[in-house]
């Protein structure tokens, strides 16, 4: 299949390349793949609504987006996340923390036994754990939504390894503005792949989120010159693949 292929090796033997639109378009006409329809398709031929930010009055969980440095916003440094729920179906308590790193799309998937704010907390107290003395500069940030479940601004930044230190920032973003978790949001389409809407992640094993995270971070990205996430990462934090 076409996508399996790298956009330089289709230049380098037929000379041509072809855009997302085109694609879609003869899978819609229906003559060239003939048993192929846009259910097969991650996107489903569906294009992106238009986001229009909105400002509410009601002051955010914590500290607003609007202080964050600018470096942070132009992808210049690694270490600047973006953090969400993936839920399931309705009536099932578990759902997915995910974190996505900004600069480098690697994708951090842990499931949570439900959207509370200490749920979020003892997560991020696990992988502080994790990644040790590490934390803090692979970890300099996070970009909440004003989600219940990250209301706990002062649990989040605090550290468990160091008393009376931060382990990171959190900022969080307006309401009902989704598009300032950009990353976050298109990664999130993704793991729909994996677990479709109406998934009951009660039922979900941990293995399977493990699995599914490996995927996302060893998938070939053009915005990374088709390198994986987690190779990218990996070098600039300098830890093992």
């Amino acid at each position: 299949m076409c996508a399996l292929l790298r956009e330089e090796e289709y230049l380098e033997k037929y000379h041509i390349t072809f855009c997302r639109a085109t694609i879609y378009k003869y899978i819609d006409d229906g003559n060239i793949f003939p048993h192929i329809t846009n259910k097969d398709l991650p996107e489903k031929g569906q294009r992106k609504r238009e986001y229009k930010k909105v400002r509410e009055k009601r002051a955010p969980r914590g500290r607003s987006i609007e202080e964050r440095p600018p470096e942070v916003e132009t992808r210049e440094e690694v270490g600047h996340w973006e953090g969400d729920t993936v839920v399931g179906k309705k009536g099932s308590r578990a759902r997915l923390l995910v974190f996505s790193e900004r600069a480098t799309r690697n994708e951090i998937i842990i499931k949570i036994p439900d959207g509370t704010t200490k749920s979020v907390v003892r997560s991020l107290d696990r992988l502080e754990r994790r990644f040790g003395a590490d934390f803090p500069r692979i970890f300099k940030s996070i970009t909440f939504d004003n989600g219940s479940e990250f209301a706990d601004c002062e649990g989040l930044e605090r550290s468990r390894r160091r008393k009376g230190k931060k382990r990171t920032t959190a900022y969080y973003c307006h309401p009902y503005t989704a598009c300032e978790r950009g990353t976050n949001e298109n990664i999130n389409q993704m793991i729909r792949r994996k677990f479709p809407k109406g998934t009951d992640f009660d039922k979900v094993k941990p293995a399977e989120v493990k699995a599914a995270e490996t995927w996302l971070n060893n998938y070939p990205r053009g915005i990374l010159g088709f390198r994986s996430a987690a190779s990218v990462f990996s070098e600039a934090v300098g830890l093992a693949a």
